[in-house]
């Protein structure tokens, strides 16, 4: 089983968007039960609360339900749980390194590191904008969910070669 958490500031715009396409995107290749994804916050603004009704509209939009997601803080047993730990931003990148013991630096990525569209950006957190900043969000989420699942499938085969 491969562990995936998706990473944003209050875990109610993007990293609960990028865990529903991500969940979306394993199901449509035949990996949803191989595959565990979760999200958090690197903050505790919006712990217990349901993502922000305009990132529910734009996702079910793409055919993704997240309104039954919560809210809830990055933890440190995360760390050694999750094998990807993936950021929106560097802002959110920075605080988790900071915190995270040496040994799981690698685990932690940005989400579009993974992107062939917007390598290394920052998916920037649409909370005070408008409607267009969430679809700019889910276009660049997307992209990225195929390059990290492309990943995984990857890491899998080299696992199986090893005999690991």
């Amino acid at each position: 089983m491969t562990r995936v958490l998706m990473v944003c500031m209050g875990n109610i715009c993007r990293s609960p968007m990028a865990e529903g396409m991500l969940r979306k995107a394993l199901q449509e290749a035949g990996l949803d039960r191989h595959v565990e994804v979760d999200s958090a916050g690197t903050h505790a603004y919006h712990v217990g609360s349901a993502p922000d009704p305009r990132a529910q509209h734009a996702v079910r939009q793409r055919g993704v339900e997240i309104g039954q997601l919560r809210g809830r803080k990055v933890a440190d047993e995360d760390f050694e749980r999750f094998d990807y730990i993936l950021v929106m931003d560097g802002d959110n990148y920075d605080r988790l390194v900071q915190r995270a013991p040496a040994r799981h630096h690698g685990k932690i990525r940005r989400l579009l590191s993974f992107s062939r569209k917007y390598p290394n950006l920052d998916v920037v957190d649409p909370y005070y904008g408008g409607p267009q900043g969430f679809e700019e969000n889910l276009d660049m989420i997307e992209d990225a969910v195929q390059g990290l699942i492309r990943d995984i499938t990857g890491a899998s085969q080299m696992k199986m070669r090893s005999g690991n």
